[in-house]
């Protein structure tokens, strides 16, 4: 049986590139955060996708995804969709880490200082 490609599927690029040409504003802001290393020299990917499944920050290093969560999330349909991908990446040994997209702005440092605290090694 062939190994089938998990990470950045070839069919799903079209959708990774318009997520990332239309980011929310919660999405751009942790981004300038999370780009060029500056979280404690981690390196994020953004809209990366796992399986079926399109996640907007992923660290390879720390086999994380970070989360943020808007409205569509708090909708039963939106809970049972995050579970499914979280229980998935779980099961590939990815961690997850969720944030409301309102943290990001009321508070950086918290958002921040939480995604480096899960972090397996300073």
């Amino acid at each position: 049986m062939p190994h089938q490609r998990i990470h950045n599927r070839t069919e799903l690029k079209p959708l990774r590139k318009s997520l990332r040409n239309n980011s929310t504003s919660a999405e751009a802001t942790l981004w300038n955060q999370l780009r060029q290393r500056q979280l404690c020299g981690r390196k994020f990917r953004r809209q990366h996708s796992i399986g079926n499944f399109i996640v907007a920050f992923y660290c390879p290093e720390e086999k994380l995804v970070v989360v943020l969560d808007g409205e569509n999330h708090f909708w039963e349909e939106g809970m049972q969709k995050a579970m499914a991908k979280t229980v998935y990446l779980n099961r590939l040994c990815i961690r997850v880490i969720r944030f409301e997209n309102k943290w990001v702005f009321d508070d950086m440092d918290f958002v921040s200082t939480e995604i480096a605290n899960t972090f397996r090694s300073q």
